[in-house]
């Protein structure tokens, strides 16, 4: 074998391991994207649940308007946002907003005991739980593409295949606090 042949078959073996790496990229890539579009999916259910759950607490508490403002504001933030961490950061404020607006509904008892408000905050709940296993879904899909992507020899040559590294849905402040609260539990009446 000649020195041009040996150059050649290193060559084609290169570029054959850069067409592999670029096609594993892509491929995680869609899926992280695919998993951004499901938490969307989620967040939409929740921002069409929203109107809903504030209008049958308003029928109660008309006099909290400052709280339904907020929520009103909130939802359409939540609703305009568009990349990973502007929607993460408008549902951390719309997640502050709904607490407020639980709160001020379990100051009416009536209200709590409505079955339109127990339904809705059951679908509420719902949603919640959807929410937060698409974001751990996104979160392990953007965890296993940016990986990739740094790994030697993949992190020479992903930057100039225009592979960007994936952001993260990360927990807000508040919610990153309740979570940090050990749940309370209440007995009786």
């Amino acid at each position: 074998m000649s020195a041009t042949t040996i150059l050649l078959i290193v060559l084609g073996l290169v570029l054959l391991y850069v067409v592999f790496v670029f096609n594993r990229l892509v491929a995680l890539r869609q899926a992280w994207k695919r998993a951004f579009a499901d938490i969307d999916v989620q967040l939409k259910l929740r921002h069409d649940l929203i109107p809903n759950l504030a209008e049958t607490v308003k029928g109660y508490a008309a006099h909290e308007s400052g709280v339904f403002t907020q929520v009103a504001q909130a939802r359409a933030a939540a609703v305009r946002a568009s990349g990973v961490a502007e929607k993460s950061a408008a549902e951390g404020a719309l997640s502050g907003a709904l607490m407020n607006l639980m709160a001020v509904a379990e100051n009416y008892p009536q209200l709590k005991a409505s079955d339109n408000f127990l339904r809705l905050q059951d679908e509420l709940g719902d949603v919640e739980n959807k929410i937060a296993a698409s974001r751990r879904f996104l979160n392990s899909a953007a965890a296993e593409y940016n990986t990739a992507a740094q790994q030697f020899p993949a992190v020479l040559f992903a930057g100039a295949l225009g592979f960007a590294p994936a952001q993260m849905f990360e927990m807000t402040p508040a919610e990153s606090a309740e979570a940090k609260e050990p749940p309370k539990l209440a007995f009786g009446p």
